[in-house]
């Protein structure tokens, strides 16, 4: 079982979601209308779902939702940029897109470049650099 195939997001606003991450990040999806009932976006390697976190919290049956907690989740997401302009250009267009900026991009202590924003429901996004990465022909960072 070593592959991920999809990551799910429980969302409590689909409309603000789904428009922070088609328009606002350009995310890439066949949803055309605002408020669908589930929304996949077709990224490189993986795909990433937006689902009502009411039902997604149904579906596993879970008593209290993560979000419902206090304090860190315990996880993050990443885009892996090509450059450290490219972090900044990343980082910028989520604030244009209503994200909340948590870490400005500055070096890092392993040697690369990264800053941290949240999504509109709180979901951590670090945007890192590294010159030292190589990507393979589907974009997908290689980890010796």
């Amino acid at each position: 079982m070593n592959q991920i195939n999809l990551i799910c997001l429980g969302v409590k606003d689909m409309q603000a979601s789904l428009a922070f991450y088609r328009n606002g990040l350009d995310f890439e999806t066949s949803v055309k209308e605002n408020s669908p009932n589930i929304v996949f976006f077709n990224n490189r390697g993986t795909k990433l779902e937006l689902y009502p976190l009411e039902e997604l919290q149904k579906d596993i049956h879970a008593a209290t939702p993560p979000q419902a907690t206090a304090g860190f989740p315990g996880f993050t997401l990443a885009y892996n940029a090509k450059t450290a302009q490219e972090v900044d250009y990343v980082i910028d267009k989520a604030a244009r897109a209503g994200a909340t900026i948590v870490k400005q991009p500055q070096r890092v202590d392993w040697g690369g470049y990264s800053g941290y924003f949240t999504d509109p429901d709180g979901y951590y996004w670090e945007v890192a650099f590294s010159e030292h990465w190589k990507f393979d022909e589907n974009n997908m960072l290689i980890i010796d």
